[in-house]
This record gives structure tokens, C-alpha cells and sequence, in this order.
């Protein structure tokens, strides 16, 4: 039997947010130094959607967070608080497996709640 709150897959989540380009890595440096997260990847990507009736087509960065799923709603909340959209895409996704050993790195690497 896991241990909760030692790094299991069942005490991380994976967050998901596109953002500007231009403020992917400030946003992205904000949440590792309040110790929320333990990691942010940042990818270009193409987004296309449908935003107030109109056809939309933008260049935007994804961020892949990974943090504690205990801090998952403190991170929403301080994302949302910077992030530059009116609605912002922020998703969170339980992790279901994972290599045990960064696991329990991103325990360790995000702080206590």
C-alpha cells in the first residue's frame, strides 16, 4: 500500500494553461519561486477557437505544470491572478502512473499547503 503525501501519482496533478508568448517564462518563474509548483514546460503552440462569436487563430505557449494536487486550487488561484486573459484556459489532470522517483521530486520540490 502507497503512503499518502510521500510523492505517489495519487498526490500529483498536471495543470495546463495557455498564455501569451511574451509571458510564458515570467509567469511560469512566479509560481517556482512561491514554491508552488516544481516544474513548468513551456511549448509553442497554435490555438484555435471561438472567443465573443469570433473565429480566433493565435500563436500562444502552453504551460505543462506539475505540482502537488493538494496545491492544485492555490495555483489556479495565483495563475489566474496574473494571467493576462479574461478567461484563461486552466485545466487540471490527475496523474495516474508515474516514474516514482520524480513523483516524490515534485513532492519535495513544492511546499507544504
Amino acid at each position: 500500500m502507497e503512503k499518502r503525501g510521500t510523492g505517489t501519482a495519487r498526490d500529483i496533478c498536471v495543470l495546463y494553461s495557455t498564455v501569451p508568448p511574451n509571458r510564458s517564462a515570467d509567469l511560469a518563474k512566479r509560481l517556482l519561486e512561491k514554491n508552488l509548483v516544481a516544474c513548468v514546460n513551456i511549448t509553442p503552440v497554435r490555438s484555435l477557437y471561438r472567443w465573443k462569436g469570433e473565429a480566433c487563430d493565435e500563436d500562444e505557449h502552453l504551460l505543462i505544470i506539475k505540482t502537488r494536487r493538494e496545491l492544485a486550487e492555490q495555483v489556479i488561484r495565483a495563475l489566474k491572478d496574473m494571467h493576462p486573459y479574461e478567461v484563461p484556459e486552466i485545466i487540471a489532470l490527475p496523474v495516474l502512473a508515474g516514474y516514482a522517483p520524480y513523483l516524490e521530486w515534485v513532492h519535495r520540490e513544492t511546499r507544504e499547503p
